[in-house]
């Protein structure tokens, strides 16, 4: 049977490529395959493509009747399955597609190479360690004890801390207030957990209600900063005091002046000797005229570090006493340091309420040269708390800054 031309087909359909033998002329011949080529051939002759094929839809197969039809056994259908040919065609046909979706992938995939090559390289993850819960200390401490190291005493010294218990606000305390209005200044202290939680409470603004600038009250600090207010002021009561050797008649404040009676009677009794008053209250007009004889005679640079100007002097409060050593009769007091008397000053001054204002190494916080003499009066609760907190100035156990200058 031969095998008709590709042209003489029927369009649409193509048969399986025969290889049985055609008989021509009377002899048998094998017949040439119909292949795929030949086949593409024939219909693209038919055909011709206007585009490349690539980018045109694949014309639905060619089917041909089979020369030698496989014959069925009768009640039963047997299924054809599909030529190998036509599933590599089909795979021919998605070739293209497949062709151009790897190159643009190798072209996405070579940016994205060279983008991560330029780009830098990120930081190394660090994992963190778990995080420990904090805890907190809930034991509520009063404010005295709280400030009591920072406001301890200056270098070299041995303050201690306040003790516990104070309020935020002791001024509103009734016993605070009713004290200072009585002029009960040792039950202002007591109301404030003693001599060192008052310091504490006063140093740290606390207790406004007690007024370090205040003359009539003992813990007034007078230095080159703070003059007096009003600038001439006097005290009310003066007196001398009694039983002690008083050359020129000076006197003090009543309470300083009796206070000074009770050290003198100390020192007496323990064999130290005889301490007499040299000076005490000297009025503004007095210390004016004192302080110009020391700027006449020394010129006012050594004038300041020995003498204090007018509205600014400790003795114009009346708390201040100058004392010497006595015995037929009384020295000076340049005649102090060297003498028993002035030893056992310089140790039990303040179980009287004494303190020694300006102390040798303080001149930077005073303003003025050592002068173991000058006695300054603040009342035995404040001297203790003084004594036994290593002070060496009234500024720094008040926390108020240093004087070594005046203003202007």
């Amino acid at each position: 049977m031969p095998v008709p031309e590709p042209s003489a087909l029927p369009p649409f359909r193509r048969a399986r490529p025969a290889m049985h033998d055609v008989v021509v002329d009377g002899t048998s011949e094998p017949a040439a395959p119909v292949t795929r080529r030949a086949l593409r051939q024939a219909r693209d002759a038919e055909t011709p493509m206007a585009t490349p094929a690539i980018f045109r839809p694949p014309p639905p197969p060619l089917v041909y009747a089979d020369p030698h039809p496989v014959p069925l056994i009768p009640g039963r259908e047997r299924r054809r399955s599909p030529a190998r040919h036509a599933r590599v065609r089909r795979f021919a046909r998605l070739a293209p597609v497949v062709a151009i979706a790897a190159a643009s992938s190798l072209v996405l995939g070579s940016a994205s190479i060279v983008t991560a090559a330029m780009a830098p390289a990120p930081a190394p993850i660090v994992a963190e360690s778990p995080r420990e819960v904090p805890t907190f200390d809930v034991t509520i401490q009063a404010p005295s004890t709280l400030m009591g190291p920072v406001l301890g005493p200056t270098a070299g010294s041995t303050g201690t801390v306040p003790a516990a218990g104070a309020v935020d606000d002791p001024c509103s305390l009734p016993a605070v207030t009713d004290a200072l209005a009585t002029g009960d200044e040792a039950a202002v202290i007591a109301a404030m957990d003693g001599p060192d939680g008052f310091r504490a409470k006063v140093a740290t603004g606390l207790a406004p209600c007690v007024r370090l600038d205040d003359p009539a009250r003992t813990w007034v600090v007078v230095d080159k900063l703070r003059p007096y207010t009003p600038v001439d002021y006097a005290p009310a009561e003066l007196a001398a005091p009694a039983s002690v050797p008083n050359v020129y008649g000076e006197v003090l404040r009543t309470d300083a002046a009796a206070a000074l009676t009770a050290l003198a009677d100390g020192a007496r009794a323990a064999g130290a000797g005889e301490l007499g008053l040299g000076s005490g209250f000297r009025s503004y007009a007095t210390q004016a005229a004192n302080y110009e004889g020391h700027v006449a005679t020394k010129g006012l640079e050594q004038a300041d570090l020995v003498s204090a100007r007018p509205g600014h002097s400790e003795h114009q409060s009346g708390l201040a006493a100058d004392v010497v050593p006595c015995a037929d009769v009384c020295g000076t007091i340049d005649d102090l340091a060297a003498s028993p008397q002035g030893a056992w000053v310089a140790e039990h001054a303040w179980e009287y309420g004494w303190i020694v204002r300006y102390e040798e190494g303080a001149t930077s916080e005073t303003g003025f040269l050592p002068e173991p003499w000058h006695l300054r009066y603040v009342g035995p609760e404040l001297a203790r708390a003084y004594h036994e907190g290593g002070w060496h100035s009234l500024e720094a156990f008040f926390g108020l800054p240093e004087a070594p200058h005046y203003d202007g």
